[in-house]
């Protein structure tokens, strides 16, 4: 055992050395060799300190399953902190472990220099560990069932945050001057706003003929606030600060849920850029390490395993790793046409990947740099359920490459935004469904409703589109309802 540990040292070494000489840059790395039940633990719960749930107990049982009956394998786990945690499965072959280090580093690169993990919490291990002792002085306190149950509530509700929160908008300073109206009623005033000099300015113009005019009739309801003023897309941070009937422990584990997922939402929004990068560089630096026949053999069964088309799925190692090949060819060796139409002089190649790796997501990846003779030799198509079958319905390059990016919109989850804090006058809330053809999967709503209701404490709304038709849904603590708008 103290044999394979200096091996695996040695390794890391070299592995390091190598990935520097690739100009890859990433923290400082600590690795650790794990027995698979903590592997799969930490796989479940997503970190390897966070509070508890049964629902990170279902999916530890789902996956050890799997492994125990050899259907699927987690080699690795790195966490994007500062310095960078790797956990390597116990029974890993030496070169398995070579291809798995080399791998996570890739990743470790991912994680330091994609614009989407810019303002991610390098300091989660130790911040969910602190949450985790908090909800636990909490179940102490207030009761296990209670602290679950409403867990339950917010985690049903955890996607629906603004991961773009940290995006301020600028505000202008603005000169205003009263005078009367238009319209002819003597009563009402209107503030002319001078703005800026801006290309809009025509527009600015418009908007002030609209207002100066009342048709002589003061319209008094244009002047109540909405609540909220805009549409809210972080539904949690609403429900946070609006929520009249929460305690504060109550709130704070909406804070801690919150938290932990914009914590989680670039890496899920770059699944196949961060996957296809850390595949692109294991296979650049197992090729540059030296390896006797038996483990050549044993690294390139491991790689076709990891590369390997699904039958029911895309898989992001390899759409991603081709598509990063396809852009370092492309910009290597540009055709004259390529030369001609975009001035790209040839020899860009590794320049533009790097390009690419700090400044796309998974969406404007596929949408900028999926082309026609990828998709052809992937064979990818669109597909769905007719009656009892599934049928190909579209080998349309282009409209396969724009049915991937819409899929990939807002994480997969349906865009979801508060209209109104105080519906009806009455305090309730209405939701609306941005939809853009797609339905929502109504017996899922109708079992989330009465977690919102909860948190929120009065009737809720929700207004979005079934069969074409606007349909709001509404739940107020004992029943559903449906109504045509």
């Amino acid at each position: 055992m103290a044999d394979d540990l200096i091996l695996v040292e040695e390794a890391i070494e070299k592995i390091i050395s190598k990935a520097k000489e690739f100009k890859l840059d990433f923290y400082d790395m600590y690795f650790e060799i794990c027995p698979a039940d903590i592997i799969y633990t930490f796989g479940a719960y997503g970190m390897p300190t966070r509070f508890s749930h049964w629902t990170f107990g279902k999916a530890y049982h789902k996956m050890k399953t799997q492994y125990d009956y050899n259907l699927s394998r987690i080699y690795e786990m790195v966490i994007n902190s500062d310095p960078c945690y790797a956990f390597l499965l116990e029974g890993n072959s030496l070169v398995q472990n070579k291809m798995v280090i080399a791998h996570v580093l890739g990743h470790c690169d991912f994680f330091k220099n994609n614009a989407r993990f810019k303002h991610t919490s390098r300091y989660m291990v130790e911040s969910m560990s602190s949450s985790a002792e908090r909800i636990r002085s909490y179940e102490f306190k207030y009761g296990r069932d209670q602290v679950e149950s409403f867990l339950d509530s917010v985690i049903s509700l955890q996607e629906h945050i603004d991961p773009n929160h940290y995006i301020k908008k600028e505000k202008k300073q603005v000169k205003t001057q009263k005078k009367n109206c238009s319209g002819g009623c003597g009563k009402c005033v209107i503030k002319e706003m001078q703005q800026k000099d801006s290309p809009y300015d025509d527009l600015w113009s418009l908007e002030k003929n609209d207002n100066e005019s009342c048709s002589g009739k003061c319209k008094r309801e244009q002047n109540v606030k909405k609540f909220p003023e805009k549409p809210e897309k972080d539904m949690l941070l609403f429900l946070l600060h609006n929520a009249k009937e929460l305690d504060d422990w109550q709130r704070d584990i909406i804070s801690i849920i919150r938290d932990e997922m914009l914590y989680f939402w670039p890496q899920m929004e770059t699944k196949i850029m961060n996957e296809g990068w850390a595949s692109y560089w294991h296979t650049r630096i197992m090729r540059e390490i030296d390896l006797d026949e038996a483990e050549a053999i044993e690294y390139a069964k491991m790689n076709a395993g990891v590369l390997a088309h699904s039958r029911v799925s895309l898989n992001p190692y390899y759409l991603g790793l081709k598509i990063f090949e396809d852009i370092e060819k492309r910009w290597d060796s540009p055709g004259e046409e390529e030369k001609e139409k975009y001035g790209r002089p040839g020899g860009q190649g590794k320049q533009k990947i790097f390009e690419v790796r700090a400044t796309e997501n998974d969406q404007s990846f596929l949408r900028n740099y999926l082309t026609k003779e990828l998709v052809e030799e992937l064979d990818l198509y669109l597909f769905r359920r007719i009656g009892y079958d599934w049928k190909i319905t579209d080998k349309n390059w282009e409209d396969v490459r724009d049915g991937l990016v819409n899929n990939l919109t807002n994480c997969s989850f349906p865009y979801i935004v508060v209209e109104d804090g105080d519906y009806n006058k009455q305090g309730e809330l209405y939701l609306k469904h941005c939809y853009e053809g797609v339905e929502l999967d109504v017996y899922y709503m109708e079992k989330t409703f009465p977690h919102l209701f909860r948190i929120w404490g009065r009737p809720v709304h929700l207004e979005t589109v079934l069969d074409n038709k606007a349909v709001l849904h509404s739940y107020n603590g004992d029943k559903h309802s449906r109504k045509y708008m």
